[in-house]
């Protein structure tokens, strides 16, 4: 038999989970320098820095990370509908 209990704990776990891997990823730092530009990311797609040749473009920056944004969004978007949302993941229904 369905426990609805049960199952909200499991989400609670799993919650708890993706949010202890998002402060481990936030932790990490990527740089990359190629052909004069350098990009420094955390491993959670967030731009800290955009260096060409030597000088930071903010303009750059701050479109990249509007873009990341969106594209995480849409997967996130897609993830949820791949699973069938939260009352597929509780059971529920109309």
């Amino acid at each position: 038999m369905f426990n609805p209990l049960k199952a909200v704990g499991d989400l609670k776990t799993m919650r708890d989970q993706a949010m202890k891997m998002q402060q481990m990823l936030a932790a990490e730092e990527v740089a990359v320098e190629k052909n004069g530009v350098k990009v420094v990311m955390t491993g959670d797609q967030k731009i800290k820095e955009i260096l060409i040749d030597g000088q930071e473009d903010w303009r750059i920056k701050e479109a990249l990370s509007e873009a990341i944004k969106k594209s995480q969004e849409i997967a996130a978007k897609k993830l949820t509908e791949m699973n069938g949302g939260l009352q597929g993941l509780l059971g529920g229904g109309k």
